[in-house]
Order: C-alpha cells, then structure tokens, then sequence
C-alpha cells in the first residue's frame, strides 16, 4: 500500500532510530545504528545499510546517504504564517471517544494569505451505527451515512488535500485524535506529522473577555454566520473565518512564526495569571 509522505511511524523501533539520532547529532553509519537500536553486535556493513533502508522506508523522516543515516525534521517553529498555507477542518463522530466512536462527517477548507479558498467535504459510514443523541444534535442519520465511502476509500484524498499545511481546528485535540485514530486502523503504527493549531486556544488568549470560546460565541463575536451548526462543512467553514480574524490579531502582535504563536499563548496565559495574582 502506497503511504502518503505526511504520515510518520509510531513503531518503537522507529522511535528508538530518531532517538539514538538525535544523541548521535543527527547522523551515524547505518553500522552503528543498526547495532545499537537492533542490538546487533559488529553487523555486516551491506547487511547494516539493507536493514538501515529497510527503516528509512518506513519514515519520511529518515535519509539513507551511502552507509549513513541521517535523520531530517522539519523545524515547525519556523514556520511563517504569514507565507504557509493551512487547513481548517471539523469532524463530525458518533461519539466522544476513539476508539469505539468513529468519524461520519469531515470537513476542511484551506486558508492562504488570510483567504479561505478550496474546500474539502464527505460524509462518512462510520460502520456502526450513530446513536440518537448525535442524531438530534448534528441531522446525520444511519440512512444518510448507509451509502457514504468508508474512512479507508477517502483517507488518501483528505491526506492529499491536507499536504503539509499547518492544521487548525475548534478543540484541536478532539478532531487531531479521532483523525490519527482512523489513520491508524488504516496506516498502522502511522499518524499525521503536520503540526497543528487550536482556534479554543488561540480564541481564549486573544479574546479573554467574551462569556465563553465555544465555536458559535466566538462566530457571534466576528460577526460570522453559524447556520448548520454541528455539521462538518459549515463549522468548518466558520472556523476558517475566525482563524482568519485570530491571524490577524497575532500579526499585529508581532506574531510572525508558528513557534511565535506558541509562545505567545503561554505568555498571554502567565500575564494573566500574574495580574489576578497581582
């Protein structure tokens, strides 16, 4: 099965690789590295450089030069945002919790250069059924997910339209988990590596005084039509345009980097409490 190139191994043996890696300065003969992380005493060096591949194959991560392996990680902190592009997406489940609650809805659109441009959308068969609570809150019936493509038959589109976009989302921890779980089932031992933002978060830093950083609270507060609320396509889309509003205020903080973004959070959060303390 080809592996799309933004998903990166959670096997032990892979993590032991990029760990032994980076004590190492991020480079070492495949002839040490297959002796420490195989424990493989004095290894054959044509041997070492089969088994060495055989790792670099499974991580994009990893680079096999001649009898070297290096190890190649993008630096996220420096990542502009002004300049990178980003997707904003929602998930709809038929639960709170993955696993046994699975994804039935995803939606996505891109955010470049402040615009909300393409947009990605597909109802999904959760191949369980969708207990009457999610029902009533988000319309998606067992009838309307009966005819829709399993995760596995759109997982490689959605990866592509995901590239290696920044990722956004209202309580990214939620939809970042139940999307790296349905990953997993289809790609075991794989998860996505695009580094990611939440907008609860960022809402929370950047607007502390509204009455709460749920999703419709914070459209009300720009001003963004919620309408289908609870459904991928439209939270999604009004999640775009509150990521939009959230960029420009961190620009005009001097917010320049994704890093920058990170730190801006934590400090907003300690000169917060440093004032109730005050």
């Amino acid at each position: 099965m080809h592996r799309p190139p933004n998903l990166i191994c959670e096997s032990l043996l892979i993590a032991e690789t990029i760990d032994y890696l980076v004590s190492v300065g991020g480079r070492d003969s495949a002839v040490n590295l297959v002796e420490y992380v195989m424990n493989i005493r004095r290894p054959d060096a044509v041997l070492a450089v089969k088994l060495a591949n055989d790792l670099v194959e499974r991580d994009p991560r990893l680079l096999l030069d001649g009898d070297f392996v290096e190890l190649f990680e993008t630096d996220h902190a420096a990542i502009d945002i002004g300049e990178t592009g980003f997707v904003v997406f929602d998930l709809e489940t038929t639960g709170a919790k993955a696993p046994p609650c699975r994804i039935t809805e995803i939606g996505a659109f891109r955010v470049k250069c402040g615009f909300v441009t393409e947009s990605f959308h597909t109802l999904v068969n959760p191949q369980t059924s969708i207990p009457p609570f999610i029902t009533s809150l988000t319309g998606i019936s067992d009838a309307m997910v009966a005819d829709a493509p399993l995760f596995c038959d759109v997982v490689d589109d959605f990866l592509a339209f995901i590239n290696d976009s920044v990722l956004v989302a209202h309580n990214a921890r939620f939809d970042m988990g139940f999307l790296n779980h349905e990953i997993g089932r289809v790609y075991e031992d794989y998860c996505l590596v695009n580094p990611s933002l939440c907008t609860v978060q960022l809402a929370r830093k950047i607007l502390p005084d509204i009455d709460n950083h749920k999703l419709k609270t914070v459209a009300n507060y720009f001003s963004i039509d919620l309408i289908n609320h609870h459904r991928a396509g439209d939270d999604a889309h009004a999640t775009a345009k509150i990521f939009v509003n959230l960029l420009e205020d961190l620009r005009a903080a001097g917010v320049r980097d994704l890093g920058g973004v990170r730190k801006y959070v934590t400090r907003s959060t300690y000169a917060r409490r440093s004032k109730i303390t005050a």
